[in-house]
């Protein structure tokens, strides 16, 4: 097995160009400023992988392999990527294959020793299809957000692309407030974004009325795939439906790149029976966002999950008590 260097791994996603996005060299790059390592791997026979480690006390660490390996024959990684996660003194390895339920055979039998984990990704998701043209997207979605994109752009809403990351950080911190979720710091959306824009795989889109900032997004994309991670509204002008146009121009940017698909990525995680039965009911969690996404039309999708590989079973044992404990481990 090869460790590469940042250049090489870049030269090595080239031949694997439907890599998940979380993959990518930038990716780790990221991680790396905000309390992570980063290893690069690749097997004799291709497989690869890029691990992040997270440090913790004491001098352990756990590793991460978020939506790879990438290639097949994933088996002929292991041994090494074992010595690497005993160097670095992880307690275990957590891996989130790019790969949708049903969890096939193949898929176990790349995982040997690994037992299902806790998802740090959404595990469900909506993938709208960019196949065919705008009226084909048109004629996917739900009769009521068609209406609203149209609404928007009669009622004088601009979408324009931005590179004014302190205006969406505010913009961000507002709903996060109003929604009651997290947000990263200012800093993690400018170094995102400065690494992804540069080559391209990166839009920062603003909705404007007027010069009113009513909303705004953060979208990526790699290979024929773009996604949808980080969104925000304000409380102005809400009626004129300016984050509906918002996706929509997202959407015509990702075709643009060549994108096949937009992966508007994370709704609850309950069957599909269950989502349309409830979520005019509820508007906790993710609930009011699975209400918006769902009228664009895409495809509901859970992903196979996280999978550990345990090198300390007692601080692994400790580790499981401690997401119960803080409710980091209740479902839904």
């Amino acid at each position: 097995m090869t460790i590469l260097s940042k250049p090489e791994w870049d030269c090595y996603i080239q031949l694997h160009p439907e890599a998940h996005l979380l993959q990518n060299g930038e990716w780790g790059e990221l991680k790396v400023g905000f309390g992570w390592d980063v290893a690069r791997v690749k097997s004799e026979l291709g497989a690869g992988a890029q691990i992040l480690f997270r440090r913790l006390p004491g001098g352990l660490s756990f590793g991460y392999i978020p939506k790879g390996p990438i290639g097949t024959g994933w088996d002929n990684l292991w041994y090494e990527v074992d010595r690497l996660c005993i160097q670095k003194r992880s307690v275990f390895l957590k891996v989130e294959p790019d790969a949708w339920e049903p969890v096939s055979s193949e898929i176990k039998a790349e995982l040997p020793g690994f037992i299902p984990g806790i998802s740090v990704q959404p595990r469900r998701t909506l993938l709208i299809s960019l196949e065919g043209g705008e009226e084909d997207w048109l004629m996917r979605m739900g009769q009521k957000t068609r209406y609203n994109i149209r609404l928007a752009q009669k009622k004088g809403v601009r979408v324009e692309q931005s590179d004014d990351v302190e205006d969406f950080y505010q913009l961000m911190k507002q709903t996060g407030e109003r929604d009651n979720f997290g947000v990263h710091s200012r800093e993690y959306y400018q170094r995102a974004f400065e690494l992804f824009v540069k080559k391209e795989q990166c839009v920062l889109l603003f909705a404007r009325y007027e010069k009113k900032l009513l909303a705004a997004l953060m979208a990526f994309a790699s290979g024929s795939r773009a996604w949808y991670f980080y969104g925000a509204s304000g409380d102005l002008e809400r009626q004129r439906m300016p984050a509906y146009l918002l996706q929509w121009e997202a959407m015509r940017w990702a075709a643009r790149r060549g994108c096949l698909s937009y992966d508007l990525w994370g709704v609850p995680d309950y069957d599909e029976d269950e989502l349309e039965s409830q979520f005019t009911r509820r508007s906790d969690g993710l609930w009011g966002v699975y209400r918006f996404k769902r009228g664009f039309g895409g495809e509901l999708l859970r992903s196979v999950g996280a999978w550990d590989r345990v090198y300390k079973p007692g601080l692994y044992r400790f580790y499981l008590w401690w997401l119960k404990r803080t409710g980091r481990l209740s479902g839904g």
